[in-house]
């Protein structure tokens, strides 16, 4: 499953960047591609019983709807800094880093506030399993991502 998610990361990443115009498109063709590809497997590990499948898509989403604008914001993050890389300073750095943790607690914060939507929707163990999965994909992409960025100072 490890290796699945990192090549339709890749394929949905690399493919929307050359079609799209700006930043902006980019995100949009990427989230679209892999937001598609993350319910089938979300679909295939959850095993829903029928009573609860209704409930659980209903919320699932409002996760995504907002869980997206969250990736959207550290895609920019992301770009801001391979576009400022060769002139970094304390005050961009700063930013960067601030915007960063920015983003990391409001992640925290919306799991928080969809787990309780999920429990209430399915049961805590679904709720819990759908949440151990969504954070697997995530930090899988998130982690594959970071081993591509240099490090400030790096080159």
């Amino acid at each position: 499953m490890k290796k699945t998610i990192l090549i339709l990361w890749a394929l949905c990443f690399f493919a929307g960047i050359s079609f799209a115009q700006d930043i902006n498109d980019e995100i949009t063709l990427i989230q679209a591609e892999f937001g598609l590809e993350k319910r089938q497997i979300v679909e295939s590990v959850m095993e829903l019983p029928e009573p609860l499948s209704q409930g659980f898509w209903f919320v699932y989403q409002q996760y995504e709807a907002e869980r997206q604008l969250l990736a959207r914001e550290r895609f920019l993050i992301i770009e801001d800094y391979m576009n400022q890389y060769e002139s970094i300073n304390d005050e961009f750095a700063n930013s960067l880093a601030l915007r960063t943790l920015k983003n990391d607690a409001a992640l925290s914060k919306l799991h928080s506030k969809y787990y309780k939507k999920f429990k209430k929707a399915t049961t805590a163990t679904y709720a819990a399993k759908f949440f151990q999965l969504d954070t697997y994909i995530h930090n899988t992409i998130r982690n594959s991502i970071q081993q591509e960025l240099p490090f400030i100072g790096e080159f």
